[in-house]
C-alpha cells in the first residue's frame, strides 16, 4: 500500500543527498566555465582542504572548541583557494596549447597524487569531523523526519547556486571567466588578464569543493576517499544539467538523488543494489535528446 509519508521522506532524503552531489557539481561547473576543462581531481582537492581545516581546528580547539570550528572552516576554504590557484599556475598551465585529452589525464594524475599525499600525512582511517551540531540531530515536520545536517546542506547549496549564477551573469569577474573559457586569445586582446582569471577560477572551484567536503565529513567522518563515489554522481549531474549552468547542475543533482531513492524503493527489480544505474539511464537519455544538457547552451560553429 502506498504511504504518502514514506514518499515525502524519500524526497527529503534525496534532496539532502543530492545537495552533496550538487556541491561538487558546482565546483566542476566553475572550473569548466573558467577553463573549458572538467577537473577529475576536484573531489581530492576538496578532501585535502577539509584535512587542513581539521588540523587547524585541533590546534585552536584546545583554547575554544567553537572558535576552532569556525577558524578551521575559514582556513580550509582559504587554503583550498590558494591550492587551486597554485595547481592552475604551476601544473595545468604547463599544458596550455596542448590536447584537451592530455589536460584531462593530468587532472586524473592529480587525483591520484593528492589522495596519496593525504594518506601519507593523515592516514586512511575515518576521522570524526567537528561541526556546529551532531550529525544525528533532527526534527519532525508533519511526520517527516528532517535532519539538521540535511537542512543545512540544502540551504548552503541553494545559496551557493544563487551566488554562482549572479557571479557569472552580473559581475565583471564572472564575465571575464566566461570570456577566457570561450576564447582566451580574444579575451587577452580585450585586456583581460587570462592567467589571473584562470587562477581565480581554479581557486574558487577548490574553495567551493572544500565547503562540500566539510559538509560531507561532518556526516560520515573524514577519509581520503570521501568523494570517490560522489564524483560519479556529480559528473552525471553536470552533464545532465549542462556544463555551463550552475542552476542546471544543482537541479540535476537533486533529481538524480530523488529518482534514485524512489526507484530503489518502489521498483522491485531495481532495489538498493541497482539504483546506482538510475543516473546513467538519465544520462543516456539526455545525451540522445539534448546533448548540451537540460540547461546548457547549444554551441554553434561557423564554417
Amino acid at each position: 500500500m502506498f504511504n504518502f509519508s514514506t514518499f515525502l521522506q524519500l524526497i527529503v532524503d534525496g534532496l539532502a543527498q543530492g545537495s552533496l552531489y550538487a556541491a561538487l557539481a558546482l565546483a566542476i561547473v566553475l572550473v569548466n566555465r573558467a577553463t573549458g576543462l572538467i577537473n577529475f581531481a576536484q573531489g581530492a582537492m576538496a578532501v585535502l582542504g577539509s584535512y587542513l581545516g581539521l588540523t587547524v581546528h585541533n590546534l585552536v580547539a584546545v583554547v575554544n572548541p567553537l572558535v576552532g570550528i569556525i577558524v578551521g572552516i575559514v582556513v580550509a576554504v582559504a587554503a583550498s583557494f590558494a591550492l587551486g590557484a597554485l595547481v592552475e599556475r604551476f601544473v595545468m598551465r604547463r599544458f596550455t596549447g596542448g590536447e584537451e585529452d592530455t589536460k584531462v589525464v593530468a587532472t586524473i594524475g592529480l587525483l591520484t597524487l593528492i589522495t596519496g599525499i593525504i594518506g601519507i600525512v593523515w592516514g586512511f582511517n575515518f576521522i570524526p569531523y567537528p561541526f556546529f551540531f551532531n550529525s544525528g540531530a533532527s526534527f519532525t515536520v508533519a511526520g517527516i523526519s528532517i535532519s539538521v545536517w540535511s537542512l543545512t546542506t540544502f540551504l548552503t547549496i541553494l545559496a551557493l547556486m544563487g551566488v554562482l549564477q549572479l557571479l557569472f551573469s552580473r559581475t565583471k569577474l564572472g564575465l571575464g571567466l566566461r570570456a577566457v573559457a570561450d576564447n582566451a586569445p580574444s579575451a587577452a586582446f580585450s585586456g583581460i588578464r587570462v592567467g589571473r582569471m584562470l587562477m581565480v577560477g581554479w581557486g574558487l572551484a577548490a574553495a567551493l569543493g572544500t565547503i562540500a567536503g566539510i559538509l560531507l565529513a561532518a556526516k560520515v567522518q573524514l577519509n581520503p576517499g570521501n568523494f570517490d563515489p560522489i564524483l560519479v554522481y556529480a559528473l552525471a549531474a553536470v552533464i545532465i544539467g549542462g556544463l555551463d549552468s550552475p542552476i542546471g547542475a544543482v537541479i540535476a543533482a537533486w533529481a538524480i538523488a530523488v529518482l534514485e531513492n524512489l526507484a530503489g524503493t518502489y521498483v522491485s527489480w531495481i532495489g538498493h543494489d541497482l539504483k546506482i544505474a538510475v543516473p546513467f539511464v538519465l544520462l543516456f537519455i539526455i545525451l540522445i535528446l539534448r546533448p548540451q544538457g537540460l540547461f546548457g547552451r547549444k554551441v554553434v560553429v561557423r564554417v
